[in-house]
């Protein structure tokens, strides 16, 4: 996370809306030797407090969290290499422009009998994304099968009690340097996530 303060201005409310949109994230705890990273769908409650997920049973993580641990849970947003030249001003370095939300808190098991009703609502989450598509619902699935599947993964929880965000969109330039760079990064950028990107640095003077 930039520790520059232009780049964390962004209210607790923001950072959580940011990050309950992304609903994916990389979660790392500590292990014996580094740390452990696990990439996860994740459900985070509108407050922020709350973070649930599932985790695979043989996943080193899962094995650590019979009590609480701390942990911290990632959240990547658009992001994109920047050209000095995209600035059209003089005496300008290549730098990275990207959005960040970092959740911090203790992990740890919840009941297994918890673990349906947490695939439930994460489908329905993301079925709702696909609609007018028919929803997938576990209820679709073969009991015994359903049943089988779900000895193999755990639900877990995050108490978060950190949330710091970091969006570096070019604050730290003029609102014209800034919006220059924003046009070239969207006209000469990588894909859609440039074009992302380039719309939050034009409203970042905002």
């Amino acid at each position: 996370m930039h520790p520059n303060p232009v780049y964390r201005t962004e209210t607790d409310a923001q950072n959580i809306a940011f990050a309950r949109e992304q609903a994916f994230g990389m979660l790392a705890a500590g292990g014996a030797d580094a740390p452990l990273i696990s990439h996860i769908p994740f459900l985070l409650s509108e407050d922020g407090t709350l973070a649930e997920f599932h985790l695979v049973r043989s996943n080193p993580i899962a094995a650590r969290i019979k009590t609480p641990r701390p942990a911290r849970l990632a959240v990547q947003g658009p992001h994109s290499y920047m050209s000095p030249d995209w600035y059209e001003v003089p005496d300008q370095v290549p730098t990275w422009n990207y959005v960040a939300v970092h959740l911090v808190g203790e992990i740890s098991l919840c009941p297994q009998d918890e673990l349906h009703n947490l695939l439930d609502r994460q489908s329905t989450m993301f079925e709702d994304q696909l609609l007018p598509k028919p929803p997938w619902l576990t209820a679709k699935m073969t009991p015994d099968v359903m049943e089988r599947m779900m000895r193999q993964i755990v639900p877990c929880k995050m108490q978060v009690t950190e949330i710091h965000g970091t969006w570096k969109l070019g604050q730290n330039k003029t609102d014209a340097v800034r919006l220059r760079a924003a046009d070239h990064a969207e006209a000469y950028g990588m894909g859609g996530e440039t074009r992302l990107l380039a719309a939050l640095m034009k409203g970042a003077g905002t």
